[in-house]
């Protein structure tokens, strides 16, 4: 997670759902308590090496690789959390000290830890097992809570597919080789992600529908969710009907590789460099696009999820129950977990990140790629809407000729104009870098500008002040007046 967000969640302090600990060489005695809490609860972040009055105390070095070795080996022992689960833990740099961070889902099954059951307030954790009272209130509140979680008993592992367990198994190796699901067999994959659950109120067991949606057949899914289907759509011609579509009634996974395939055949890729590496910014926007229509679909609806792409934008629409009403931001954005288990595999095999990241991943990628914030708009269908660069203004961004037609482009001018937008973006990092070297002391913009040779202050301030400052690369003297006059920048060490 991002270094800048972490320090805003320590700043905030210990709340209902966010948990500070110190653990200098050893995970802390009751750490698995507060995970079972937030569980049971509505999920939190716990930040390891930062104690109660919010200082950052940081993790003995020595003992990071253990501390998260054994995480992981304890989310996996029934004997510590029942059900088991995999959770990440990240580690990040704060201050020069080492801290880790966890970010624990909300759920729709009832945990224990140690065998006994913890819910979560205000004040904490607390141990509710011998109240029966309190138990029964957590069944009965998480029992609806999320469709995924709806048994289907009579479906068996026939009804799965077994080369996409292995397709998924293989995907999550490419991550971590050392992946909990190296040597477990099909059935204890899915127990483990709490794809094949018992729900003791009801006395049914068997696989979920978030199994079957993942890796069911297509009769399967059908049979269990007849309303399921996500449409594509490309419309540039005919714009009442369309110039392409693909109607897609398959598994999620399936699902997700056949929706960027869509986007890829009907938009244009632009060349960008993140760091000394070439990417695909169209293809970053897509996978947040195509992953998040997928991952956080209202199922119980019989709205069909939609992507559409013209000309000036790709559009998604998805059925959905809204937590807020209205346009989402950066700012605003609480990201909860729709579907928490078809998440949870989704960021285990690659096809997703860290809960919250999609809305800032499109934002960022979006303002590279066309220059343009996209729209979000959640209610009960949530909407997202990412403008796009046609190929014509993609032409004229590279100063090549500006020939439309496909049959007359000219490749040498073109691989021309591309060579100079490399050189362009070597020259770029070439000022970052000397931006930075030159800020290990206190400067005004005038005195940066003046010493990377740059004359015009507004493109200036917009092309490298403000970027570097919101990724924290840069600090403000005065945060509080961002305008001031007397405002000095200096790197973030």
């Amino acid at each position: 997670m991002d270094e800048v967000i972490i320090k805003n969640i320590i700043e905030q302090g210990e709340t209902i759902n966010t948990e500070f600990k110190e653990a200098r060489t050893n995970l802390p005695k009751n750490l698995f308590e507060t995970v079972c809490a937030f569980l049971n609860r509505f999920g939190g972040n716990i930040i390891l090496g930062v104690n109660d009055k919010k200082e950052i105390i940081g993790i003995d070095t020595n003992y990071v690789d253990k501390i998260k070795k054994d995480f992981v080996n304890l989310c996996n022992n029934p004997s510590k959390i029942s059900p088991t689960i995999y959770l990440k833990i990240n580690e990040c740099i704060i201050d020069n000290k080492t801290i880790l961070y966890i970010n624990v889902p909300d759920s729709s099954d009832v945990y224990r830890c140690n065998g006994r059951i913890y819910d979560r307030n205000e004040d904490g954790d607390y141990d509710i097992t011998d109240n029966s009272n309190l138990v029964a209130d957590m069944y009965i509140r998480k029992r609806d809570i999320h469709i995924e979680d709806k048994i289907f008993p009579y479906a068996t592992m026939n009804n799965l597919r077994k080369d996409l367990i292995e397709k998924a198994r293989k995907w999550a190796l490419l991550k971590n080789e050392n992946h909990p699901w190296k040597n477990m067999t099909h059935e204890e994959i899915l127990k483990s992600s709490g794809l094949y659950r018992e729900d003791i109120m009801n006395k049914q067991k068997g696989l979920t529908l978030a199994a079957i949606l993942l890796f069911g057949t297509d009769e399967t899914i059908m049979s269990c969710l007849s309303t399921f289907k996500t449409d594509a759509i490309y419309r540039e011609e005919n714009m009442d009907r369309y110039d392409d579509r693909d109607v897609i009634i398959t598994n999620l996974i399936e699902s997700y590789e056949r929706l960027m395939q869509f986007i890829q055949k009907h938009t244009n890729d632009k060349f960008y460099l993140e760091g000394s590496h070439s990417i695909s910014i169209r293809d970053k926007i897509a996978r947040e696009l195509c992953s998040n229509l997928l991952i956080h679909r209202e199922f119980s609806s019989g709205i069909t999820s939609r992507i559409i792409i013209t000309k000036e934008s790709i559009y998604t629409e998805n059925p959905n129950v809204p937590r807020m009403r209205g346009f989402i931001t950066i700012n605003n954005c609480i990201p909860y977990s729709k579907n928490p288990k078809i998440a949870k595999i989704f960021r285990e095999i690659g096809l997703a990140d860290e809960l919250g990241s999609g809305v800032r991943n499109i934002t960022y990628y979006s303002e590279i790629y066309s220059h343009t914030k996209p729209i979000f708009e959640e209610g009960d269908i949530f909407k997202a809407t990412v403008p796009l660069v046609t190929k014509k203004e993609e032409y004229k961004e590279i100063k090549a000729y500006d020939v439309i037609n496909d049959k007359a482009q000219d490749e040498t001018l073109y691989n021309k104009g591309l060579n100079k937008i490399k050189a362009q973006d070597k020259a770029q990092d070439k000022i970052i870098e000397n931006i930075i070297n030159y800020c290990q002391k206190e400067k005004t913009i005038f005195e940066i500008m003046n010493y990377v040779g740059f004359k015009n202050r507004t493109r200036f301030g917009r092309d490298y002040i403000k970027p570097l400052v919101k990724k924290g690369i840069l600090k403000m003297t005065i945060p509080d007046k961002p305008t001031s006059k007397y405002q000095k920048y200096i790197a973030n060490k």
